[in-house]
Order: structure tokens, then C-alpha cells, then sequence
């Protein structure tokens, strides 16, 4: 019996996400005081007080999504949680990831993600870039939806394989909405543009990507006996270089969701997964790629109580 352990990332933002945590540990406004004395900018009122569009800004749900995430472990080890057999974020949540496994200290981690942030915002005019969930339709016919909507001139690609069946695209704007159409046509369930401002994980997020990389070159990472799997190649990578091209190539490569739980339920034995931060995504999304795995997000006292119970099984 194993548990493995998951950080959300962006979309899983509300406005009272940390509530329930910060009412019974102390140090989940410390970790946020933490990120907000690095960026000047008040984290916790964000997202305990709003506004929401405030908080979904990307430059404040970034930073914001890390701390809570960074938050959530901290509880979970003041509790006297078990160690994972290994970690994984989903896009975002990578970041968090490598904090919790040791990799990387949470202070860089803050100006890493408020810089991929800003840059990702930067790349791409707003209105010009867009992404949709494609429901009900198996991997290889929504890639060939996206080429099908996609020419030399507009980009459409598959970026987040999520779950079985529920895939996300993201490229230029006018292309997502001819993909949308299409795979209506081809019997997707739904599609569904997302309200989001940045065509994540897709090709024009290279420029961003080239300069984030400049970012990561100055940043330190940490070898650590805790195992991350990286959104990219589902791999876990000990070096700095293979962290930074991981790290940096995830900008514009697809996130390889189910991948990756499978790899922890096959190659790591994990048979429960935690989510340690807001949101329930990844929870949702693991009951779709395999039901037998026990999950939890934790949000509160009485969800952490859950959760620690794992260790015990």
C-alpha cells in the first residue's frame, strides 16, 4: 500500500480555496506571506477575499496556485503524513511538486512561476490564442481534429490528455473555434472553449519558453530521493539541465496526465493518490483514468483526517 502525491495547477483557483486549511494550521498563511513578501503583492487577500478576476489573472493564479499547493504539503508534514512513492504536478503544479520532493526551495520557485507567468501572458496577444475541452472522443481523433483545423498559419494541437476521453486543445483562437466545429462533427460529446487568456503547452508558447529558459539557467535544483514525474516525458530527472529542459520545454509540449498516473500506479505501486492543494481536478480526472485507485483532495481538517488515514492501510 502506497500513496502517491498530485498538485493541482491553473484552473483549479477559487476565491476561499485555502479557508478551510488556514482555519485549523497556522502555516498555511505563512507559506503565503512567505510568496507575497518575495512578489509585493498580497497573495492571501487574492484568494481568500477576491475578486475573482483578480485572481484569475495568470500573473496572480500562478504564484497563487504554488502556494497553496506549498501550503498543503507543509500541513500534511506537521501532521505526521507518510511519504509518498513519488510526485507529480499537472502543469503548474509541477513547480510545487519539486518544492515538496526537496528539488527546489520554495522562495525560487515563487520568482520562477511569477516569471513563466508574465512571459506566458506576454506571448501571445489577448484574444489572438485560445483552448477548448474536447469530450467523448479518443486521443488519435482529436489529434486529427487539430490537424485538421490547423494550416501553416494557424496553430491547433492536443495539449492536456487529461483522462480517458477529455482532451485539451490550445492554439491560435480562430483555429480552436474551426476545431471546435469539427469535432462536434466527428461525435465529440462536448467542446468547450475554456475561459482562460493563455494558449497553454502549445507551439506559441515557444518564445516564452526560450526565455524562461534563460530564468531556470540561474536557478539552482537539489537531488532529492523523492521522485517527480515531469508533464513532458513522464519521467523523473535528477540533473539541473534535465530539470530546466523539463521544465522549460513544458511551456509548449502537452501534459501527459494519464501517463502519468498510470506510471505511478504501474511502476511506483502507488494505490491511493492525495491531491495537496484546492479544486478536486486531478481527483475528478483520477477517477476517470482508473477508478480502483483511492483518491483524495485535501481541503480541510476533516479531508487531511482522510488522507492521513492512507498511511495506515
Amino acid at each position: 500500500m502506497a500513496i502517491a502525491g498530485v498538485f493541482p495547477g491553473q484552473g483549479s483557483q477559487s476565491v476561499g480555496m485555502m479557508d478551510g486549511l488556514a482555519e485549523s494550521y497556522a502555516i498555511v498563511k505563512t507559506t503565503f506571506q512567505e510568496a507575497s513578501d518575495i512578489l509585493s503583492r498580497d497573495l492571501w487577500a487574492m484568494v481568500s477575499e477576491g475578486p475573482e478576476a483578480e485572481l484569475n489573472n495568470t500573473e496572480n493564479t500562478q504564484p497563487a496556485m504554488l502556494a497553496a499547493g506549498v501550503a498543503t504539503w507543509r500541513v500534511w508534514q506537521e501532521q505526521g503524513g507518510c511519504l509518498p512513492v513519488g510526485m507529480a504536478g499537472h502543469s503548474l503544479g509541477e513547480y510545487s511538486a519539486l518544492v515538496a520532493a526537496g528539488k527546489l526551495v520554495f522562495a525560487d520557485a515563487v520568482a520562477l512561476v511569477a516569471e513563466r507567468a508574465r512571459l506566458m501572458q506576454a506571448a501571445v496577444p489577448a484574444g489572438e490564442g485560445a483552448m477548448a475541452a474536447i469530450l467523448g472522443l479518443d486521443d488519435a481523433d482529436v489529434i486529427a481534429v487539430c490537424e485538421q483545423a490547423a494550416d501553416d498559419n494557424t496553430v491547433v494541437e492536443a495539449v492536456n490528455f487529461n483522462s480517458i476521453g477529455q482532451v485539451v486543445i490550445a492554439g491560435n483562437a480562430s483555429g480552436i473555434d474551426k476545431a471546435i466545429d469539427i469535432a462536434k462533427e466527428a461525435g465529440a460529446k462536448r467542446a468547450i472553449k475554456l475561459a482562460v487568456s493563455v494558449p497553454s503547452h502549445c507551439a506559441l508558447m515557444k518564445p516564452a519558453a526560450e526565455q524562461l529558459a534563460e530564468k531556470l539557467s540561474a536557478t539552482a535544483f537539489s537531488a532529492s530521493d523523492m521522485p517527480v514525474l515531469h508533464n513532458v516525458d513522464v519521467k523523473d530527472h535528477q540533473s539541473d539541465e534535465e530539470i530546466r529542459t523539463a521544465l522549460s520545454q513544458q511551456l509548449y509540449q502537452a501534459v501527459r496526465w494519464v501517463d502519468t498516473v498510470n506510471t505511478l500506479r504501474d511502476e511506483f505501486a502507488a494505490d491511493k493518490l492525495v491531491e495537496f492543494g484546492p479544486g478536486k481536478v486531478l481527483f475528478g480526472l483520477n477517477r476517470r483514468i482508473d477508478r480502483k485507485m483511492k483518491a483524495i483532495c485535501v481541503t480541510d481538517a476533516a479531508s487531511l483526517d482522510k488522507a492521513l488515514a492512507f498511511c495506515e492501510e
